[in-house]
């Protein structure tokens, strides 16, 4: 199950999952795009209409999965959003909330949604899409900082309480991606990292690559912890250059 699967890396996972014999669900708020994917994929791949910053949507969206697939076995958390880019003083109280249900309470939920099921396995995958900015305040962008800090203690947390019970979860950082969120950022003109170049950003499907190997016995020396693609050793693990 792969939430904010519409664009960007969602996608990109999605269609490298299912090439490899996995069976994905595709949720984003609107159905246009991730049905657009899932029947590009074909019948192994299911497409839900899912707000993530709201429980009972994203208890659903498992439901529908487990009734049409069978049980999850690998939750990815990707779904996240930036705009709008503003400072402290000036932030709408509103819209800065909303980016905190997307990116840190749809996190949540969605381990919560899914831990019942893999405890009674003892088993399950959890990965979380992080940020460098989880670690690092970065103008213009507290509400996306702070529910990204947020979203990476609760990769530690899932960790602490149910890796006894056979569940591994870890964290991913890729750096900047060449995805619509880099374009919104452009667009902002503020901080260092809207000054980029598009060629400057990684590719959607090293991320993706990088998530698959997640889910190998090779990445178990990193349960808990976060992975970066700033990391030469983690490139080199993966295969990409």
């Amino acid at each position: 199950m792969i939430t904010g699967a519409s664009r960007g890396i969602g996608e990109a996972t999605a269609r490298l999952f299912a090439a490899q014999g996995a069976k994905v669900c595709l949720l984003a708020r609107g159905l246009d795009q991730t049905s657009r994917i899932a029947a590009d994929i074909g019948p192994s791949a299911l497409a839900l209409a899912c707000d993530v910053g709201s429980f009972h949507a994203v208890q659903a969206a498992v439901d529908a999965c487990q009734s049409t697939f069978g049980e999850v076995d690998i939750l990815i958390n990707n779904a996240g959003t930036i705009e709008p880019i503003s400072h402290i003083a000036t932030a709408d109280p509103d819209t800065w909330g909303q980016t905190v249900d997307t990116n840190l309470k749809g996190v949540f939920y969605g381990m919560r949604a899914v831990l019942p099921s893999m405890r009674a396995r003892q088993s399950g995958t959890i990965l979380t899409i992080s940020s460098g900015a989880a670690h690092n305040p970065i103008e213009a962008w507290s509400h996306y900082c702070a529910a990204k800090a947020g979203a990476a203690m609760m990769t530690r947390m899932v960790d602490l309480e149910n890796r006894a019970a056979g569940i591994r979860a870890m964290g991913l950082s890729p750096g900047t991606v060449a995805t619509q969120m880099q374009k919104e950022i452009k667009a902002s003109g503020i901080n260092p990292i809207s000054q980029l170049e598009w060629s400057d950003h990684i590719p959607p499907e090293w991320p993706a690559r990088t998530l698959e190997w997640m889910c190998s016995p090779d990445s178990d020396d990193h349960l808990g912890q976060e992975i970066t693609l700033r990391d030469p050793d983690i490139l080199q693990r993966v295969g990409l250059k």
